[in-house]
């Protein structure tokens, strides 16, 4: 498998994450009265979330040469 395939699959993998992570499911967990560090619990999850999967996709992004070793 090349490396452009691999990459594309991790890509298509972190979209479903991320589709899991923002589906309400996940997120009526996280709805509850609350706050973490003044923030609500809620809007501090969907900012950590995004934040995650963002470093995540630069991590996959940049990955190009060290798959092969």
């Amino acid at each position: 498998m090349s490396d452009f395939e691999s990459r594309g699959q991790r890509f298509v993998a972190l979209c479903m994450l991320g589709i899991l992570l923002f589906n309400y499911p996940v997120l009526a967990l996280f709805n509850v009265p609350g706050s973490v560090f003044g923030i609500p619990v809620l809007y501090a999850y969907i900012f950590i979330a995004w934040v995650a999967l963002i470093a995540l996709m630069a991590m996959v992004a940049e990955s190009h040469g060290r798959d092969r070793h």
